[in-house]
């Protein structure tokens, strides 16, 4: 038999998929896919139910319902005073990595250079490679996860199209300040290119930091396309609405490769989403609020336990160092360890990296219920010896 595509074929089964098995087949606690319970946002259920009941069923607009569209616009111009044209600058999608997928495959020609930031999401790699692209990767190492400007700089050329940038970022919790997108800009205007901006967990930031998208800095308006996701925003993962948002000139090609990839979204979903947009302000800020206290409460146990914790500021998760516990191995083995020996899971941070990653660290998921979180810590606590 021919084989299939070489590339995809390439690729093993995701670290998320695989983790998450692991922890059914051990009914382990599961800190390790980044999907949110209990904080699903029942007015938009709500919404959606209604939506159900009205119709239409039939195919939508591939560009996403008007409805959505506007209210895509709206919240741009409402938390970043970014004024959109809801007809020609935005595109509904069926979820953020299809997105993704859309502005990659749009954009990259065969030979075009794409700049990386490590560690990364497992789907960037895959697509860029499908599309011919060629990745240049610029690793930010823990604990701090500074940004290598020298290195960064390094790695554009004139062959660079495009940059894909993840703030706040996946999996080392980072949100990227205006002082360092402003550096990114300077490049991205010195050496022509794009950035397609993966800025799904816009609202899943603490401490009191702001979200700061590139698009909004001067002279970024022509050269982001900005990725937002609902799964995120409502805590429905598993809706899979996404959206970019671009200049009409750069938002064409991009709409190209959507056409041939999904076409289009559950009208019912896009209309409860477009009512979710609106929600007041307190929504948002109970977010923050609700999973910055379940953060606090996995990072004090797991400090309590003995693990050394990283800072996060932004998205779901929480990079631990596993070394302060005596155990030699490298990560994989010790999430692997954990799954079966104490019945919790976590993800090896050496996933999110292509050759020689750090190997001592874990990234627990804290969106979860507080009863989840309490239960992992007490069985960890107990297994290592130290209260959780």
């Amino acid at each position: 038999m021919k084989p299939g595509n070489s590339i995809l074929s390439g690729y093993g089964t995701t670290i998320f998929e695989t983790m998450s098995r692991l922890a059914a087949q051990h009914q382990a606690v599961n800190l390790g896919q980044g999907f949110p319970e209990g904080l699903e946002c029942p007015e938009v259920i709500e919404a959606c139910i209604r939506a159900t009941r009205a119709g239409p069923h039939q195919y939508p607009s591939m560009l996403g319902t008007p409805e959505l569209r506007q209210a895509i616009a709206a919240h741009a111009e409402r938390f970043y005073k970014l004024k959109l044209d809801w007809q020609s600058e935005v595109m509904v999608t069926s979820g953020a990595t299809e997105a993704l997928a859309d502005c990659l495959l749009g954009l990259i020609e065969p030979g075009d250079e794409v700049v990386l930031i490590e560690p990364l999401y497992d789907s960037y790699l895959p697509i860029i490679r499908r599309a011919g692209g060629i990745a240049k990767l610029v690793r930010l190492k823990p604990p701090l996860w500074d940004l290598p400007r020298e290195e960064l700089a390094n790695a554009f050329s004139d062959k660079t199209k495009l940059i894909l940038l993840n703030t706040p970022m996946n999996p080392a919790a980072r949100v990227f300040d205006r002082d360092e997108l402003t550096f990114i800009a300077t490049l991205l205007d010195k050496y022509d290119a794009y950035a397609v901006c993966d800025e799904v967990y816009e609202h899943l930031i603490y401490d009191g930091l702001d979200h700061v998208p590139l698009i909004t800095l001067p002279g970024m308006r022509e050269r982001c396309a900005r990725i937002g996701s609902a799964g995120k925003i409502f805590s429905l993962t598993g809706w899979k609405i996404g959206w970019v948002v671009a200049a009409p000139k750069l938002l064409q090609p991009i709409i190209k490769a959507h056409q041939f990839l999904t076409f289009t979204t559950p009208p019912m979903l896009q209309n409860a989403v477009a009512f979710g947009l609106g929600l007041p302000d307190e929504f948002f800020a109970k977010l923050k609020t609700d999973l910055a206290n379940r953060r606090d409460k996995l990072k004090a146990g797991l400090q309590r336990i003995g693990f050394a914790t990283l800072e996060a500021k932004g998205s779901y998760f929480l990079t631990a160092d596993f070394r302060p516990l005596g155990f030699n191995g490298k990560d994989d083995d010790f999430c692997r360890y954990i799954t079966e020996q104490a019945k919790v899971t976590a993800i090896p941070i050496s996933a999110f990296y292509q050759s020689d990653p750090p190997d001592h660290f874990a990234r627990f998921c804290f969106a979860k219920q507080d009863e989840a979180i309490d239960e992992a810590l007490h069985r960890l606590g107990r297994f290592f010896g130290k209260p959780g």
